[in-house]
């Protein structure tokens, strides 16, 4: 199988990276490595990668730093940030949210199944890379354009990373509608493997921040249901 998506796979321990390496060219991408933080910046303004495949614990400077100045280099959607999933030995609830906060798009912690890993690459992929025809939804004062990946809150920006605008798409489309976290995993996440729902709350209480700045509050949790994108009802 050939392709021409891209990774950039970061990780010190050479035998790691060599096994990572090969097995994603098996799996059909291909696989550019770096050993350092400071390299991984230098081959995404290179190289160009489609993903990144980050470690966290890296000789130079930690996996959430390059994230961080990757975010500061290109900000907002549709702007060059490849999407990232974090790949670590830190399996801490703490350190999955300061990655996902870093704007990492999946967290696969060490050890890991290669076949898992391979499918959340796919998902990640699959639901940042897609460009749709040019389209305008509006819910209240709140605005996006799926074709420019534009969105606005009162006329003013608001930058999201690749997941937060999937997600938030989603709930625009089915304005007014209660989506469940198992609807939002297989419609945001397109896992083809029992899920962690616990990534859907995280990516809401993000979205919220930087959505729900002010009144109206417009995501709701419905108790013991999901989640729903409506002006609060009077």
């Amino acid at each position: 199988m050939t392709t021409t998506q891209r990774l950039l796979l970061v990780e010190d321990e050479p035998t790691l990276r060599e096994l990572l390496s090969a097995s994603l060219q098996l799996a059909g991408f291909q696989v550019v490595p770096a050993e350092t933080g400071a390299q991984a910046l230098g081959a995404v303004r290179e190289q160009h990668p489609d993903l990144i495949v980050l470690d966290v614990m890296l000789p130079d400077m930690d996996g959430f730093e390059v994230a961080r100045l990757l975010r500061e280099a290109h900000p907002g959607p549709g702007s060059g940030h490849p999407p990232i999933l974090f790949l670590t030995a830190r399996d801490a609830a703490e350190d999955r949210i300061s990655g996902l906060r870093a704007g990492g798009d999946d967290y696969v912690t060490k050890p890991f199944n290669l076949e898992e890993l391979v499918l959340r690459i796919q998902a990640v992929l699959r639901r940042t890379s897609g460009r749709q025809p040019d389209r305008r939804m509006v819910v209240d004062d709140l605005e996006m354009d799926v074709d420019s990946h534009q969105v606005l809150r009162g006329g003013r920006p608001v930058q999201l990373s690749p997941t937060e605008f999937s997600l938030l798409r989603v709930l625009m489309e089915n304005a007014g509608q209660v989506l469940s976290r198992d609807q939002l995993l297989d419609r945001v996440w397109h896992y083809d493997f029992d899920g962690d729902d616990s990534i859907v709350a995280s990516y809401i209480s993000y979205l919220r921040r930087k959505i729900d700045t002010y009144e109206p509050k417009l995501i709701h949790t419905v108790r013991g249901t999901g989640y729903v994108l409506r002006r609060p009802r009077p």
